[in-house]
């Protein structure tokens, strides 16, 4: 890194200038729209309601002078606490090659080390993460990480619903809800009382972080019959933006449950402002783009060094 540049760790009085700089050095629309959210939400540190994991965080930002023209965030796993994952690392478009992105990596790996990982991953912290991975079209960060020995693990993708007035997305549940209410299943909205049946569905269904991003969520519907849980959907506990996750017991699969607990959503997410949604992860393919329409529309390398 260039002499002109200093690192420092981030405090609480330079977020501002970190989420001003992330509208600038996120290239993406998507992403700059919600750089607020995206800072808040990576910063997040400590156990999470529904998750019997722990995170602790670092963050680093570059100086040029006194302004903020770089920033790294890391943490430590909550499925293997043995694996830190950078979680965001983003610099000035005038600032880059000048080896501040390479600092700022190194510099944080040397933080993760510090609490005791073995390995870092350049992907999503699940339950706290803005991305599963690089977006592809971020070039600058695949080149670093292939420049300092991230081998690619694995690739994923985000479906995007259009969310726009008349698109399948927003067609009307009423039908298929008339037709479940004929068959005994009801479907709502999750109020606060609820939050903890469904993340203790979750959790018996699909996996133990499953019930930190169910807590997190911005809106939850769901399905009973017989006061038992079917299956439940969410949006906003990573980004505003974000749909997911969902899930539907194996017993009630068929029934049409997940498609209307989806559009639920995401018209709850247009009724917010939204133009468009991103489902993480996005699978299964088919079911994602007969219910709403999703196109794959984003993709992203997933990768991993040991240190």
């Amino acid at each position: 890194m260039d002499h002109a540049y200093q690192l420092a760790e981030l405090t609480p009085e330079r977020v501002p200038d970190v989420v001003a700089l992330c509208r600038v050095a996120l290239d993406l629309p998507d992403d700059a729209a919600e750089a607020e959210a995206i800072v808040s939400r990576l910063r997040h540190s400590g156990p999470l309601p529904g998750s019997a994991g722990d995170r602790r965080t670092t963050g680093w930002v570059a100086l040029f002078g006194p302004d903020v023209v770089g920033v790294v965030l890391g943490s430590t796993g909550y499925g293997d606490t043995a694996v830190g994952h950078v979680d965001l690392i983003a610099v000035h478009p005038d600032h880059r090659r000048h080896g501040v992105g390479r600092a700022l990596l190194a510099r944080v790996e040397s933080a993760l080390a510090g609490f005791g990982v073995g390995a870092v991953a350049l992907v999503g912290n699940a339950p706290v993460y803005a991305w599963p991975g690089i977006d592809v079209r971020y070039t600058p960060a695949v080149c670093l990480a292939e420049a300092s020995g991230y081998e690619r693990q694995n690739v994923a993708a985000h479906g995007h619903p259009d969310l726009t007035p008349g698109s399948l997305a927003l067609s009307s549940t009423t039908p298929a809800e008339a037709r479940l209410a004929e068959a005994g299943v009801a479907v709502r909205r999750a109020v606060a009382a609820d939050v903890p049946g469904l993340v203790e569905f979750a959790q018996e269904h699909f996996g133990p972080g499953w019930g930190a991003e169910i807590s997190g969520s911005a809106g939850i519907h769901f399905a009973v019959r017989d006061g038992g849980v079917l299956g439940f959907a969410c949006w906003g506990s990573s980004r505003p933006s974000y749909f997911g996750p969902m899930g539907t017991a194996e017993a009630a699969r068929g029934l049409g449950v997940g498609g209307v607990l989806l559009r639920r959503c995401l018209q709850e997410q247009h009724a917010a402002g939204l133009t468009s949604a991103q489902i993480g992860w996005v699978g299964p393919v088919p079911f994602y783009s007969v219910n709403s329409g999703a196109r794959i529309e984003r993709v992203f390398f997933l990768y991993r060094r040991q240190l």
